[in-house]
């Protein structure tokens, strides 16, 4: 069975990078990918983007932060809508997949599931360690 290629615009077009953002799913509405790119801390080409409006071409470099991690793409062509996923990912190339790789820091688990122990009798008490704390003071004379 053929993939089915993504509807492109010519190469010599331009799009706003919120649009691209959000045609290429990196969020799930375009405010919020507007949000991201009026906040400042999105990169295009190693330079940082002031307003939704900084358009992107086939081959720009975008750097920004999705969730707990840094999100490195090149974007590979333009969409004209926002298609189904495996549509939307023939749209870019993820470059820091490779570096991943390369460090395992991607493959490591950043934050713990595990709780931290407490000895016991250390820290606040519990519900029955109080009501023994009051039991005793009331007693006493």
């Amino acid at each position: 069975m053929a993939e089915a290629a993504a509807p492109v615009q010519p190469s010599s077009e331009k799009i706003r990078v919120d649009k691209w953002l959000w045609q290429a799913r990196f969020f799930k509405t375009r405010g919020l990918a507007a949000g991201l790119a009026g906040s400042g801390r999105l990169r295009v080409n190693s330079e940082h983007v002031a307003k939704p409006a900084q358009t992107v071409r086939p081959g720009d470099v975008l750097t920004f932060p999705q969730g707990d991690r840094i999100r490195v793409i090149r974007v590979e062509a333009l969409g004209l809508r926002r298609g189904p996923a495996p549509e939307a990912q023939t749209l870019y190339t993820d470059l820091d997949a490779d570096l991943g790789d390369a460090t395992g820091a991607q493959n490591a688990d950043p934050k713990p599931t595990q709780q931290a122990e407490r000895d016991a009798g250390t820290g606040r008490p519990t519900k029955k360690e109080r009501r023994e704390i009051d039991a005793m003071r009331r007693n006493d004379p």
